[in-house]
């Protein structure tokens, strides 16, 4: 007789040695969403451009005033200027260069205009050069400094042949001469008559006409009497 055989169902299941939990698979990791987010209290983009924006306007705005002002006040110190020395007319040249700031360059009626400067000669007053320099200095100006033959020429040429007229040159002590607007004395830019100067007790200076060597510098006594010539800066516009 055949004997049977019974299979019994067996089911086998992984136990963990520790515990008696069973064991799974770890699960994968979950992706971690990364969110772009601003800094606590730091600006956006776009309030930086309009704060940038603004402060380029203000500085932009602050020069223009500046600049402003002082033009506004340049031209009151001419007015006030021309008040002061009570130049009633002025006799105004269009500046043809585009480089220029101002567009006038005015010089006092009766006045010479050469290069940057006005020039007046005395017609009828004869003084000493103390007072021939307070004159000039009541109406703004100074007496003449010469520093070219170019200015020499020309001032020659405004100039009365018969008479002697003061200049800005003063006999400071030992022969130091020096100019009344204290620029330099250059002996390269001298005038002198032969042989002048020539007498230390004679400090101050005229310029006049001589027949053999035309017109000159000649020191003399500054208590002598003679005409004189002013100078004055241009007055711009």
């Amino acid at each position: 007789m055949a004997s049977e055989i019974t299979y019994a169902e067996v089911r086998i299941t992984n136990e963990s040695n520790a515990s008696g939990t069973h064991s799974r698979c770890p699960a994968a990791p979950r992706e971690k969403r990364i969110h772009h987010l601003s800094k606590p209290g730091s600006p956006s983009l776009p309030f930086t451009s309009l704060l940038v924006l603004f402060l380029l306007l203000a500085i932009t705005f602050l020069v223009a005033f500046i600049i402003y002002f002082q033009k506004y006040f340049q031209l009151l110190e001419v007015k006030k200027g021309i008040k002061d020395i009570t130049h009633k007319e002025l006799n105004c040249i269009k500046n043809v260069s585009l480089m220029e700031d101002k567009v006038w360059s005015c010089c006092p009626k009766d006045w010479k205009p050469f290069g940057s400067h006005c020039y007046f000669t005395s017609t009828d007053l004869m003084a000493s050069w103390n007072e021939s320099k307070e004159s000039c200095s009541h109406m703004g100006a100074h007496l003449v400094v010469i520093h070219s033959q170019e200015e020499q020429d020309f001032i020659t040429g405004i100039l009365n042949a018969d008479v002697g007229y003061f200049i800005g040159l003063l006999d400071a002590g030992d022969r130091q001469w020096q100019w009344i607007d204290q620029t330099p004395y250059s002996e390269s830019a001298v005038f002198w008559h032969q042989g002048e100067p020539n007498n230390v007790y004679e400090k101050c200076v005229i310029i006049n006409h001589r027949k053999n060597t035309k017109w000159g510098w000649n020191d003399i006594p500054c208590s002598d009497k003679h005409k004189s010539v002013c100078q004055m800066k241009k007055m711009y516009l």
